[in-house]
């Protein structure tokens, strides 16, 4: 059975650049890179929606899936923190 080759962002990144430029086919440049063409064609697609994300948000760059959740879950916390604090400087200001 073979074993499964894990390509890096870079590389990924350069053969979908690649594809983008209409150079070479799809299938020259699986070839070339040595990996198959549907996954050619799908890095491109990722690539190109992945502009037109980037440049939907004004050039900021992404944020990972749960970054709004940990953003809430601290907020949460510095809630829960000041209340504890508040507490105590009463009880221990008496």
């Amino acid at each position: 059975m073979a074993k499964r080759k894990t390509h890096s962002a870079s590389f990924k990144s350069k053969v979908a650049l690649e594809a983008i430029r209409c150079d070479q086919t799809i299938a020259e440049l699986a070839a070339k890179y040595q990996v198959h063409p549907t996954m050619v064609t799908k890095w491109k697609k990722q690539a190109v929606e992945g502009m037109a994300d980037t440049f939907s948000r004004g050039g900021r760059p992404a944020r990972d899936a749960n970054h709004d959740a940990r953003i809430k879950e601290l907020h949460a916390k510095i809630g829960e923190l000041t209340v504890e604090r508040d507490f105590l400087a009463k009880a221990f200001g008496r």
